[in-house]
Parts: structure tokens; C-alpha cells; sequence
């Protein structure tokens, strides 16, 4: 049976990266400059966080729940690690790269970053990063009101799923572990086995 989680969730402390905020204006010069290609780096709360290299577990996970994504949502509506648009007032100093993202319609559609609106899923990943992810992240999803955000969390084999979005938070967190199924709003029928994403 699923798990409400109402209280403060026992999660390790959000990362706490060197501070020098950005803006997305200074990302994009930075782009142009050729440092951008260096790293792969990601725009959270005015700062640039590196995207760690990925381990096996958190690498079979993503190809795991990518596979899946596609057979139920199809190629064209399914994106890995590509930058969208949170809320407004966030948009300056912020330009997230989920891992996995289910848009309402097919990407090849989109000139710019998806506006959240366009947004029916977000995955992370997390191992390393599940605190900053359970936090920091989720925070900066509910602001953009985005429908649904999936945290796998690696380490304690579940997934935690995020809903029901109101004035800068989740209202609804829950936890599915290792033995249960859960199924996305945008495809209530279609059910994705949690333990499959730590298979191997």
C-alpha cells in the first residue's frame, strides 16, 4: 500500500554548491564562450550546479523509466535531460534540466524551453542528490505548478510522487516502494512496476 507522507521527510541535507548566482542572461554568454561545453552544468536558484557523472544504479534506473516513458507516451513526447521554463518569477535564475520529462505534445513542436503548462511529468534521479532534489527542486516544480514530479530514490529503492501543486508546494507526497506499482495522471491505466527501475 502506498505511503501518505505528511510529516518532514528524514532526507539527507540539500546540497550546498559554491555560491555565485547567475542569471540566465550570463548562462547563456557563458554558452557562447565555450566554458558552457566544458561541464555539464544545470541553473538552480542562481546557481550553477554540475551534474554529476552517473553511476550504474542511477544509470540503469533512467534507462529503466526512459523505456518505459516511451512505450506508453511515445518517442515524440519524451525528453532526457533537456532544460525547461519553471514559474515566472523563478525564470531569471533558473532553468532546470530534469532527467527524464513527458510533454503534452510532441517536442519537435518546441523552439524554446517547454513552458510548464507543456509539462505532464518530471523524473529525477537521485542517489547522491535526493535531499537537494526533495527540496530545493521540488520546490522550484510546485512554483511552476507542474502537474507531477517523481523523485526514484535510489538508495531506499522507492519512488516518491509529488502532486497536487498550491501556493509553492506538493500538497499531496507519497511514497511507492520497491513491491508496488504506480500509475502517472497522464496515463492512469498504464502502471510502472517501482522495483523494475532497480533491477540489475
Amino acid at each position: 500500500m502506498p505511503t501518505a507522507i505528511t510529516e518532514n521527510l528524514s532526507v539527507p541535507p540539500p546540497l550546498e554548491p559554491p555560491r555565485k548566482r547567475w542569471t540566465r542572461k550570463e548562462c547563456v554568454a557563458l554558452e557562447a564562450s565555450g566554458i558552457w561545453d566544458q561541464q555539464h552544468l544545470e541553473l538552480i536558484e542562481g546557481e550553477l550546479i554540475s551534474k554529476m557523472g552517473k553511476k550504474r544504479p542511477h544509470a540503469n534506473a533512467i534507462a529503466v523509466v526512459h523505456a518505459w516513458l516511451l512505450r506508453v507516451f511515445g518517442e515524440q513526447y519524451v525528453n532526457q535531460e533537456a532544460p525547461i521554463d519553471v514559474a515566472p518569477e523563478d525564470n531569471p535564475t533558473n532553468e532546470p534540466e530534469p532527467d527524464l520529462i513527458v510533454f503534452s505534445k510532441p517536442y519537435r513542436e518546441f523552439t524554446a524551453s517547454p513552458q510548464p503548462a507543456d509539462l505532464r511529468l518530471v523524473v529525477e534521479i537521485s542517489d547522491s542528490t535526493l535531499g537537494f532534489d526533495l527540496t530545493t527542486k521540488a520546490g522550484l516544480y510546485a512554483r511552476a505548478r507542474i502537474v507531477e514530479y517523481r523523485v526514484v530514490d535510489i538508495p531506499a529503492r522507492r519512488i516518491i510522487v509529488h502532486r497536487d501543486p498550491q501556493e509553492g508546494q506538493y500538497r499531496s507526497v507519497v511514497a511507492y516502494s520497491e513491491q508496488e506499482n504506480v500509475n502517472p495522471l497522464a496515463s492512469p491505466d498504464s502502471e510502472f512496476p517501482v522495483g523494475s527501475a532497480f533491477a540489475g
